[in-house]
């Protein structure tokens, strides 16, 4: 299996280094920020669509899928899974700039929830969790939303938009975990890894 060692990643022992589930530039950024030492494998799961999920349940299970994808014995296992939802409906990763013009235009004006999964595999640990942020977009007009799909930042984003970076323009609250929105729940995770795995932070 290919592994990317992330930037952090040679810090003291393997056993005190998180495996990050995920190739997102978020995710790393955000743990390196928070100086939690890790290293990148990508994920082998299949991500497969399940309507009958709730979007708690759906991210919930995408983030062991990928966890248990690249786990190894003895090691400290993290996978997290994004999804946006608005009336129960889930938005993913858009396919075209047609589908994100789609998204921004049924999430304009109103509010939606950003859902983020995690789950955290190691020795005597098995948990998972989920995280919900509440996203109040603004009333977007038409040269904003012909601005921003411009751009192309919108692809590979759930929802169609990146809160961190041009997508800023698009909110007009948050209500819930910022973190989250980027990418990775990172009061939870700090949390869950204080109560199970507190050598991780030790080593920052």
């Amino acid at each position: 299996m290919e592994q990317e060692v992330a930037r952090r990643g040679d810090m003291g022992r393997a056993q005190d280094r998180l495996i990050l589930a995920s190739t997102s530039p978020q995710r790393r950024a955000i743990l390196e920020q928070l100086r939690i030492p890790f290293e990148v494998v990508a994920p082998t799961y299949v991500e497969r669509d399940t309507p009958d999920l709730a979007p708690a349940e759906l991210v919930r299970a995408h983030a062991e899928g990928k966890a248990c994808s690249v786990h190894e014995e003895g090691r400290l296992t993290l996978g997290v899974d994004t999804a946006v939802a608005l009336d129960g409906r889930i938005y993913g990763k858009p396919e075209d700039v047609e589908d994100a013009g789609r998204m921004l235009h049924d999430l304009s004006g109103r509010g939606h929830s950003v859902v983020s999964g995690l789950c955290l595999l190691g020795p005597n640990i098995d948990v998972v969790a989920h995280e919900v942020t509440s996203v109040t977009f603004r009333s977007l007009t038409a040269r904003l939303v012909t601005t921003y799909l411009a751009s192309g930042e919108w692809q590979g984003r759930a929802g169609a938009y990146a809160i961190q970076g041009l997508g800023g323009r698009l909110v007009e609250r948050i209500e819930g975990d910022y973190l989250n929105v980027v990418g990775l729940p990172g009061a939870l995770l700090l949390s869950l890894l204080e109560l199970h795995a507190p050598n991780v932070l030790e080593k920052a």
